[in-house]
């Protein structure tokens, strides 16, 4: 196994993403890590042809079988003043939410 994420590259990563974790905790996580890219690197070390279709679970992935997707459209809420009347707070027909404290990383 590489250890392509080494302890300080982790540890980088770690407070990037302000995760507290137990040192067994991390090292676990960072093994896991490592597992996952070796696997990685394993399937893209297959050799394969150009014109190798894309498939899920070995059928053919074509437009023929695969769903359109769905038209975007906007729908009213049937009943606003239902949902805005079991909120705490409103103002202005929006949801008062308290404020998520943070640091700057």
């Amino acid at each position: 196994m590489s250890e392509e994420i080494d302890r300080t590259l982790f540890d980088h990563l770690v407070e990037l993403a302000a995760f507290e974790l137990g040192s067994d905790e991390a090292e676990y996580l960072r093994r896991e890590l490592n597992k996952q890219l070796d696997a990685i690197h394993e399937l893209e070390a297959v050799p394969l042809d150009a014109d190798t279709p894309i498939t899920s679970h070995g059928v053919p992935y074509t437009q023929a079988i695969s769903a359109p997707p769905r038209e975007d459209r906007w729908q009213p809420f049937p009943h606003p003043e239902k949902l805005m009347a079991q909120a705490p707070e409103t103002e202005d027909g929006y949801i008062v939410v308290p404020d998520i404290p943070h640091e700057e990383i």
